[in-house]
């Protein structure tokens, strides 16, 4: 990882010429803080993933140096990546003093395995995976571990619930809940349903008479003898 990035000032411009910069092999960054104006610069894009891929990420301390000037403590502030290719397209950078606080954002980190979980079949559930604090730049923690061995099924852990450095002030609401553990799910017993039974059809024992056969189905009178 590099200790040092050289920051190049650059002209701001469209997105054609930020398309150019990147085919040069750098990319478009802004350098903000210690009350100056923001600098508009450009910067070599496997030199800021080299940070992001370290394991302080976002909350890493470097030096930075624009057009050979003198180098400044900075940190990521934000970055963008390609929706598609997922390569690194953007960066801003914040210069920091090492003697002043800063709030960032830090994660964390699960330890221990659930009495719950364990002993019940529970299920562990993290709600929220980082927190805002507030801290020197020198005591900035790589995590906030979270012990959960002690959780059984229903029971949670709070941000209040949080045991931190004294040096760490944690911003975030204290009834935000980090991880809970909740029952197993139940499995449904299928019911079985008796196939339908189709009732059978009545059929009358005879002949079925057709409407208006039934009178020439009579048997005719005998015609009457004539008188001798």
């Amino acid at each position: 990882m590099p200790t040092v990035i050289q920051a190049q000032v650059r002209t701001p411009g469209g997105k054609n010429a930020n398309r150019r910069l990147r085919k040069a092999g750098k990319i478009p960054a802004v350098v903000y803080g210690r009350g100056n104006p923001p600098i508009v610069v450009s910067v070599v894009p496997e030199e800021v993933q080299a940070i992001l891929h370290s394991e302080t990420g976002r909350n890493t301390i470097f030096s930075i140096s624009v057009d050979g000037s003198e180098q400044n403590n900075a940190m990521v502030k934000a970055y963008q990546l390609d929706p598609v290719k997922g390569s690194l397209i953007h960066a801003d950078f914040l210069q920091i003093a090492m003697d002043r606080l800063l709030e960032l954002t830090v994660n964390v980190e699960i330890t221990g395995e659930a009495e719950g979980v364990k002993l019940d079949g529970g299920i562990m559930d993290i709600v929220t995976r980082e927190i805002q604090v507030e801290c020197l730049p020198s005591d900035i923690p790589e995590s906030i571990r979270v012990d959960v061995s002690h959780l059984k099924i229903n029971d949670y852990i709070r941000v209040k619930n949080i045991q931190t450095d004294a040096k760490v002030r944690i911003l975030s609401d204290p009834e935000v809940v980090i991880v809970t553990i909740v029952p197993p799910i139940k499995e449904e017993v299928p019911v079985e349903v008796a196939p339908e039974v189709a009732e059978p059809e009545v059929i009358k024992k005879g002949k079925v008479v057709e409407e208006g056969a039934e009178e020439e189905q009579k048997p005719k009178a005998p015609k009457p003898e004539p008188k001798q």
